[in-house]
């Protein structure tokens, strides 16, 4: 864990702030599809990335999910912090996309973290800002492309984060996540696949030419 904590966050902490992450901090490993948070549970802890990715949902009333954006190593989640901050119930429901290493930070620390370390500060407010670009990317997503402008940007997107042109999920889970219909989706899916785009298997695709 020290190593890898230091590789991914060495540049951007100092070094009497890394010796306490070290102490406090709970490190886990958790294999894809492992569920981190839930909607509506008490955040204890905020995640720090250093590898693998997180995909991070939200649910509408109707059970139907939306991807807002995903976590890489050395990132954290700025929806976690404003839950701890706040004491409040998650909104977000929270998935390892890939095996995933991250070090859970205890909730009590993360306030006297940012008014005792400058580097801490930053950070925290970083991540706020990277978290709104991402949700902006997202709503203008939804708002003005096409659904099959924003069916291509989620395969492209999900074979980078995997490092994978290979990508595990059935028609129905690419349109939860996309918040579509699976009859929409595996139409386009068909169209790529007509145009020498992807590759349709059983419960995978093949990005070929995206």
């Amino acid at each position: 864990m020290i190593q890898e904590l230091k590789d991914n966050y060495g540049h951007l902490f100092e070094g009497i702030l890394i010796n306490e992450i070290i102490q406090v901090g709970t490190f886990k490993e958790v294999p894809a599809g492992f569920k981190l948070m839930e909607i509506g549970s008490y955040v204890k802890g905020m995640p720090l990335l250093v590898s693998g990715a997180i995909k991070v949902l939200r649910e509408d009333k109707n059970g139907d999910e939306l991807l807002l954006y995903y976590l890489e190593k050395g990132e954290t989640c700025s929806m976690t912090m404003t839950c701890c901050m706040g004491q409040t119930k998650s909104e977000i429901r929270a998935i390892a996309e890939t095996d995933t290493k991250l070090i859970m930070i205890p909730i009590q620390k993360m306030e006297i973290w940012t008014s005792k370390y400058k580097s801490w500060r930053n950070f925290v407010f970083e991540s706020y800002h990277n978290r709104l670009n991402e949700l902006l990317h997202t709503l203008d997503s939804i708002a003005f492309d096409k659904m099959d402008q924003r069916l291509i940007n989620y395969l492209k997107e999900k074979s980078r984060i995997t490092n994978d042109n290979i990508i595990y999920n059935t028609h129905q889970g690419i349109a939860y996540e996309l918040h579509s219909s699976r009859v929409v989706v595996s139409r386009l899916l068909k169209k790529l696949e007509k145009i020498g785009k992807i590759e349709l298997h059983r419960n995978y695709l093949k990005v070929l030419d995206l």
